[in-house]
């Protein structure tokens, strides 16, 4: 899969086949709905492409909006990455692209900068300026500019919906299981190793205390989790905090990983974390003793989880 930054930076001389939309969380639902796109863009001899855009929309026509997503863009470019597509197309979403109106946006964008031939779009979909042109409005644009326009099931649609709407409660519910199954990966957190106090390296518990860039990024709940990730082509195993360290007093929100028989340099490194299960809530301690022996005990529980996982 080739990532196009911009649609004027699209130069392929083969028309698409495309389908449009946010992505967010890329989980089974649009799983469907892009394996559809890929299949009938082989068939057709044309090349397969989905347009995304980056901010996402909310974040620029409501400044105020507190939205969270499921992934971050890099994220998302390394879930599509993984589906077949041709390319990736990320336009910058800005206000006066807002302002596009829904004949500009098909003629110029679609047509001449990505040379749509045929368009897989959901039923609901609206675009162009105060989003006032809706499908049967594509349609009529595809009769005039030669391209054909494919519905998609409005079942469909909804099992996208329902789907995002699950995944999101249940990461907020400390449910990882059920958000795993509707994405159909782990969920994942991409942050840096920042240092932090050093009191689980104190205790015999070293950590990597991680710092994602991008506040829009969903955290699930608070609690221990277990986890895994990739550092220099090794798989790690671990147990991860999310939340304020009340046994010592934490004032702000962290997010620790302890990984198991790994001591590491990890400062300044890029470490993607996925997400198993949750095994218990944040608890305060009546003692540093105390709290060490939960972590013994959490170790347990992790490593029998990941050895039946």
């Amino acid at each position: 899969m080739e990532t196009i930054q911009g649609i004027a930076q699209f130069k392929s001389p083969t028309a698409t086949a495309l389908t449009i939309g946010t992505f967010d969380g890329v989980h089974i639902g649009h799983g469907q709905i892009l394996e559809r796109l890929i299949n009938d863009a082989k068939k057709a001899g044309l090349q397969s492409a989905v347009l995304t855009f980056f901010p996402h929309p909310r974040m620029v026509l409501q400044q105020d909006s507190d939205i969270k997503l499921l992934n971050t863009l890099e994220e998302k470019k390394q879930i599509l990455a993984t589906m077949g597509l041709d390319y990736l197309i990320v336009h910058p979403f800005t206000k006066d692209f807002s302002r596009l109106s829904a004949l500009e946006f098909v003629r110029d964008l679609l047509v001449h900068g990505l040379k749509a031939k045929k368009i897989i779009i959901g039923y609901d979909h609206r675009f162009g300026r105060n989003r006032n042109a809706n499908i049967t409005d594509l349609i009529s644009y595809g009769n005039t500019f030669d391209f054909e326009v494919e519905e998609i099931p409005v079942q469909e649609i909804d099992q996208v919906s329902v789907s995002s709407t699950k995944i999101r409660n249940a990461l907020t519910s400390g449910d990882i299981t059920t958000a795993n199954t509707y994405l159909g990966y782990r969920y994942m957190l991409t942050g840096t190793v920042t240092k932090g106090k050093g009191l689980g390296r104190e205790i015999g518990f070293p950590t990597a205390n991680i710092t994602i860039a991008e506040h829009y990024k969903l955290i699930p709940q608070t609690g221990v989790y277990v986890v895994t990730a990739t550092y220099n082509d090794q798989v790690l195993h671990g147990m991860m905090n999310i939340g304020y360290n009340p046994t010592v007093d934490g004032k702000s929100k962290s997010i620790e990983i302890h990984f198991f028989d790994f001591d590491e340099n990890l400062y300044g490194k890029t470490l993607q974390i996925q997400l198993v299960k949750k095994i218990r809530d944040e608890h305060k301690f009546d003692s540093v003793a105390l709290l060490r022996q939960q972590l013994e005990k959490d170790k347990r529980t992790s490593l029998e989880l990941l050895a039946s996982s």
